[in-house]
């Protein structure tokens, strides 16, 4: 169960796509190494984490925590300065928006989420907006609840795509990253979780997949 105020949240009589944000519908890491390139840092991709993998350009000094902690903050807090949508998915999304309802379900502070807002009205991806930090598998469950129309989810992260797994029955589960040093230490998916290779290819799955009707009314969470 989540206590995330899901009360405004207005879902039409047809499918829902929830999309997470950073690295799938925003650029994320390549804009947060110019960020920390403009402050004198460098990301070096030594494994799937920033925490450990910030550097000082001066003498090569790793960050400790806690300012790795506070950059990316910064980061979220201008964020709009930085961060641009990922290739293809305004175009997608608008068309996908005529046959389903599309909610973001971003993994970050909800303090930052004025600031994210903002940025994908100013995209152009106008959609509802949940900023939280909770897992994610009881919010898509909370959110389809009962309803009997086919549900999409698509993260970066194989842990968000598990929680939703055990959450939601009959859940199209599609792996959307970017194909950068750093995402390739990213934890694999599941076998019998789709990978997609764009926004393109992504697409084709959800629409694939809406006209199956291999999707039945959703199970409680256990």
């Amino acid at each position: 169960m989540t206590d995330l105020d899901i009360s405004h949240i207005r879902l039409g009589e047809r499918p829902l796509i929830v999309c997470d944000v950073d690295d799938v519908v925003l650029q994320f890491i390549d804009p947060f190494q110019l960020f920390l390139q403009s402050l004198g840092h460098a990301f070096l991709p030594r494994s799937f984490r920033l925490h450990g993998n910030i550097v000082s350009t001066a003498d090569g000094a790793e960050i400790e925590g806690n300012q790795v902690s506070r950059l990316i903050e910064e980061f979220f807090e201008t964020q709009e300065l930085w961060q641009t949508p990922v290739d293809h998915v305004v175009e997608t999304l608008g068309r996908l928006s005529q046959a389903a309802d599309i909610l973001f379900l971003t993994a970050m502070p909800p303090r930052f989420q004025d600031q994210r807002r903002r940025l994908l009205d100013s995209a152009g991806l106008a959609f509802p907006l949940l900023a939280t930090e909770q897992a994610k598998g009881p919010i898509v469950h909370a959110l389809h609840a009962s309803r009997s129309y086919p549900v999409v989810f698509i993260d970066d992260m194989a842990h968000n795509l598990d929680s939703v797994r055990e959450h939601v029955a009959d859940c199209l589960l599609i792996h959307l990253m970017p194909d950068s040093p750093v995402h390739r230490f990213a934890p694999p998916a599941a076998d019998d979780i789709t990978r997609a290779i764009d926004w393109t290819h992504a697409a084709e799955l959800i629409e694939a997949h809406f006209r199956s009707g291999t999707f039945r009314r959703t199970t409680p969470a256990a």
